[in-house]
């Protein structure tokens, strides 16, 4: 008991509370909103998504402590079994397991007996796979190899690619596959990856990308929700009904928004008024009842997490370190930039929750674990040793 008393007390001492107060904050405010888009079901209804969410902060909190005691450097020995782990739990999705998608029909998610929300594992892998390139990229520095070389940016990209293939293969997932790609363009950058890599493989994705479009081998429901960005009537009823559903409850909220609990489309008992209104669209929510001034302070709270993050990776000890923190913070740059621009119609509807906000409980948990890793990360670092130290070009 002692032991665990000091360990607590070593915890409180030099783990990221501001961090984690700022997530506890961003969650409880995702929870509000949660409440008010579930409220036109009925009472047990909204209780009951709003107290999967609190479970899943708690538990949340919990990896936040534990996550903060271990030492992913030790862990990270064993990276050989982190491998391993990524394919068979992406591939557990092919077994009876795993769960579609209500609206994409993507077999994306987990449904273990006893647990009381389904499980993503994206989620979870885009904090192993995140580890995994950290520790590549120190090898490859370690190894004092020219990471401007062309093998270099090959053996990075191809265990990016490798695992983003295998992922999409399996559950049809695309919003989360690109979230894998991105933390590998912000982890190679930091890292010093050359310029020209960079290009070359915008440059070739966007070709391919081209070449997909014409050949119409990009399946139809896609290409219409690129079509429907460019023209917002194009199929208004169809592809586009969310997103132009979206942009009128946000509008409608102006600047200070209708009232908490008090949104004409949010509290519409109508569920085509906003779809996926505790989700994909809760951003819309908090535009319509509490208007802009909502809005900019969601954007806040979740600007201040990612710069919190960054400064740890500014200011950690090793390479290891700087990598993993840039990484968990491009995850969450991602998902926030791409779910609000879905929701104000400029990024196409894929299916990828606003962080600490949308409603899903392996979400919520998976990410208090990265953040209780970047905790950790700065606990190992007390008053950031080697100040102002990053490693980089």
């Amino acid at each position: 008991m002692s032991r665990l008393r000091g360990t607590l007390a070593g915890f409180f001492q030099q783990a990221d509370l501001l961090l984690l107060g700022l997530c506890c904050l961003a969650t409880l405010y995702g929870m509000a909103l949660i409440a008010s888009a579930t409220r036109y079901m009925d009472t047990s209804g909204m209780i009951r998504y709003v107290g999967v969410q609190g479970v899943a902060m708690l538990l949340g909190i919990g990896a936040y402590i534990f996550m903060s005691m271990v030492d992913i450097e030790i862990v990270m020995r064993k990276w050989k079994w982190i491998v391993g782990f990524n394919v068979v739990f992406i591939g557990l999705l092919v077994t009876p397991l795993g769960v579609g998608g209500s609206t994409t029909g993507n077999q994306a998610w987990l449904k273990f007996p006893g647990i009381p929300f389904q499980i993503g594992p994206a989620e979870v892998v885009k904090i192993t796979f995140t580890l995994l390139l950290a520790k590549q990229l120190e090898w490859l520095r370690e190894e004092k190899r020219d990471l401007k070389s062309f093998h270099s940016a090959f053996l990075v990209a191809g265990h990016t690619l490798a695992l983003m293939g295998w992922y999409v293969v399996i559950s049809g997932d695309m919003g989360n596959a690109l979230t894998f790609f991105f933390i590998f363009l912000c982890m190679s950058f930091v890292a010093g990856f050359a310029l020209r890599w960079f290009a070359l493989l915008l440059a070739g994705g966007g070709a391919a990308f081209v070449a997909a479009w014409v050949l119409d081998l990009i399946p139809p429901y896609m290409m219409d929700r690129f079509r429907v960005l460019f023209d917002h009537s194009y199929d208004s009823l169809g592809v586009g009904w969310q997103q132009s559903r979206s942009l009128l409850t946000i509008g409608a909220g102006g600047v200070l928004g209708q009232g908490y609990m008090n949104g004409t489309q949010t509290q519409s008992s109508y569920p085509q008024s906003l779809p996926n209104r505790w989700t994909d669209f809760i951003f819309s929510v908090c535009g319509e009842e509490l208007g802009m001034i909502g809005c900019l302070l969601i954007i806040l709270l979740l600007s201040a997490i990612i710069v919190r993050v960054l400064l740890v990776a500014k200011n950690s000890q090793t390479s290891f370190q700087c990598y993993v923190c840039v990484g968990v913070a491009a995850m969450l740059i991602y998902q926030t930039v791409i779910n609000i621009g879905m929701c104000l119609f400029v990024m196409p509807t894929i299916g990828v929750t606003l962080p600490f906000f949308s409603y899903g409980g392996s979400s919520i948990l998976t990410l208090y674990m990265a953040m209780g890793v970047v905790s950790g990360i700065k606990l190992r670092s007390p008053d950031m040793h080697r100040r102002g130290q990053i490693i980089g070009r």
